[in-house]
């Protein structure tokens, strides 16, 4: 069972289809004592870092979260979902992450390309991984203006390219992320979502 976090800043609906797609068993809730009973978790995003990480701390979901993750659960987080798995963020200032990934999130330098980055570009995989098993590099689709900088190239899972190298798929341990919108990604996105499903239904 999938726990859809619902903390006021996330694509619900798009993500919400998504798994009504694939058939998969999830609930959307922001209560703390309902996303316990889930055996994985989807972190959505939309918005500014740091309005983000102020809500999740608010509420205690940023706790909740790390001692979840501390058990063994799966979690995957979107778009601005996958900047708060980093340890900071420079936007709008420099604010604390969830720190389950090293790096920084900064803004895509502006000088060759427009910012933010909204279309699609092609995904370069580069190394094994779960959420890629059986796939094929293609296009997906990116909304964001800032980008992680990871510190050690072993998290990165798939990378694309705009301006800088962006980290698009990345993954340490149970804890994975994307920055472009699997739900939104058509067939690879989709293909790429479901693999998410089947890594949680054989942890």
């Amino acid at each position: 069972m999938i726990g859809v976090i619902d903390y006021g800043m996330g694509n619900l609906y798009s993500v919400s289809k998504a798994l009504e797609r694939m058939n998969a068993e999830y609930f959307v809730s922001s209560d703390l004592n309902e996303l316990e009973k889930a055996t994985a978790y989807i972190l959505p995003g939309v918005g500014a870092f740091k309005d983000a990480m102020a809500i999740l701390t608010e509420t205690k979901t940023d706790k909740f979260l790390k001692d979840e993750v501390q058990k063994g659960k799966a979690l995957l987080g979107i778009c601005l979902g996958m900047q708060l798995l980093f340890n900071e963020s420079e936007e709008h200032g420099w604010t604390e992450g969830l720190g389950f990934l090293n790096g920084q999130v900064k803004r895509i330098p502006g000088e060759n390309v427009k910012v933010p980055h909204m279309g699609w570009n092609k995904l370069a995989f580069q190394r094994d991984h779960p959420l890629i098993a059986g796939l094929q590099e293609d296009y997906v689709y990116f909304v964001h203006s800032y980008y992680a900088v990871v510190n050690g190239p072993d998290v990165v899972v798939a990378s694309a390219s705009y301006g800088v190298t962006v980290p698009a798929i990345v993954g340490s341990g149970n804890v994975f992320g994307c920055q472009f919108h699997p739900e939104k990604s058509g067939k690879l996105g989709l293909a790429i979502l479901k693999n998410y499903l089947t890594f949680v239904s054989r942890m």
